[in-house]
Order: C-alpha cells, then sequence, then structure tokens
C-alpha cells in the first residue's frame, strides 16, 4: 500500500488533479451543479466519457443519446479489464468485488499497475491496485471540484490544454510498459489519427483506436526478433 500510494503521488495523481480541473470547469460551463460533475468522475471515470456527456448536454441531447455516447466512450474497458484482471492473480473473488475492481480501473492504473506487476508478488497486486487506483480517483474528484469553483479563474485555452494532459500522460507510460504489441499500437495510432482525422472527424479516435491496435496486436504477435549468436 504504501509502494502503490508513493507511485500515485509521485506524479499520476497531480496529472488527473490537474486534468479533471478541466473538466470541472467544463461541467459548470454546461450546467451542471458541482455535485453532479464530481459524480460523474466518480461514475463515468473515463475523461471521453465525461467530455461526451458535457458536450451533448450542452447543445440539449436526450438522455439514451447521452447514456449511449458515454458507454460507447468508455467500451474501451471492456478488453482492458478482461486482460487486465488474470494479471492480479487474484484466486478468490465475488461478483461484487471483480465489479469493484472493474469500476475503479481507468487508463492510468491500468498502464502503471501492468507497468509495476512483474516486480510485485503476486499476492500483493489486488492490493496495490485498490491503493493506486483509489488514490487517483480521490485526486480526480478534488481536481473536479477545484476546476469547478475556479471556472471563472480559467480561461478556455488552459482548460483544454489540463484535459490533454491526462492522454499525454498515458502516452508516456504505455510506451514504458513491457510488450511489442502495445509499442505497435501506440505508434500506429499516431500515424494513422491525422488520415482518420481528416476523412472523418467524428469517429476518428474510434478507427484509430480499431486499426492501430488490431495492428499492434498483430504486429507484437508475429515479430520474431532474431537470435544474436
Amino acid at each position: 500500500m504504501r509502494k502503490a500510494l508513493l507511485d500515485a503521488l509521485s506524479l499520476p495523481a497531480f496529472i488527473l488533479l490537474f486534468t479533471m480541473m478541466g473538466f470541472g470547469s467544463l461541467a459548470r460551463g454546461a450546467g451542471f451543479g458541482a455535485e453532479m460533475a464530481a459524480l460523474a468522475s466518480v461514475l463515468i471515470w473515463g475523461l471521453p466519457g465525461q467530455l461526451a456527456m458535457v458536450e451533448l448536454t450542452a447543445t440539449g441531447q436526450g438522455f439514451l443519446a447521452i447514456v449511449f455516447a458515454c458507454s460507447l466512450a468508455n467500451a474501451r474497458f471492456l478488453p482492458m479489464v478482461v486482460s487486465f484482471v488474470p494479471a492480479m492473480s487474484r484466486s478468490r473473488a465475488s461478483l461484487p468485488g471483480m465489479l469493484l475492481d472493474a469500476q475503479l480501473l481507468s487508463i492510468n492504473s491500468w498502464a502503471v499497475c501492468l507497468r509495476e506487476f512483474p516486480g510485485i508478488e503476486p499476492a500483493y497486486r489486488h492490493r496495490y491496485y485498490v491503493s493506486f487506483a483509489s488514490s487517483i480517483l480521490l485526486a480526480a474528484v478534488a481536481g473536479t471540484l477545484l476546476g469547478y469553483h475556479g471556472a471563472v479563474l480559467l480561461p478556455a485555452a488552459i482548460v483544454l490544454g489540463l484535459i490533454f494532459v491526462s492522454p499525454l500522460f498515458f502516452a508516456l507510460v504505455l510506451s514504458a510498459v513491457p510488450g511489442r504489441a502495445e509499442r505497435f499500437s501506440m505508434l500506429l495510432g499516431c500515424a494513422t489519427i491525422p488520415l482518420t482525422h481528416y476523412l472523418l472527424p467524428s469517429v476518428d479516435l474510434l478507427i484509430t483506436g480499431f486499426v492501430g491496435g488490431s495492428l499492434g496486436f498483430a504486429l507484437g504477435k508475429l515479430w520474431k526478433p532474431r537470435d544474436v549468436d
């Protein structure tokens, strides 16, 4: 637990604190209350889904459309959960416990835990994950409230810049995760996003993630390093 707290406070918690300040400012501009903005950070716990909620609410979309957009934006968590839960090596877990673990998962905790798990004994991995994930979630909620109440002090350019900090940090963390598939996926995603954004800007991230992730996974499995004599 001490290691998880130190790892969270070393940078991830502060990254999410500042990123969610941007979300809190946007949520206030869209007419959300402070409690609803904080609750969105806890329950949606994915910045793309939270931004979709704010944007669609601001344009007057219906409840079902907002739920569908948030669900689609967070659909990436399904394969992340499937690949992550076995890595915790948790032999006995109840269904409510597993659902709570899944709810706590974020891109940052997924990437950091996969990076740190090889050096942590399997019996302590779940404790590390819960401590780390809870710490950055609290930081996210605090950032949401700070941004909400300080919205009038934040220019629009700074708000958008704060939101961009989290995906940039995630990309840097993912580049350090062992495995060729992850690195190939990130590189191919960076290579394909300009084209998809130009051709289909409304679904550019969805297509880029699918194409880049699939090709990266395939290359990671097929790539065979040459043996050095």
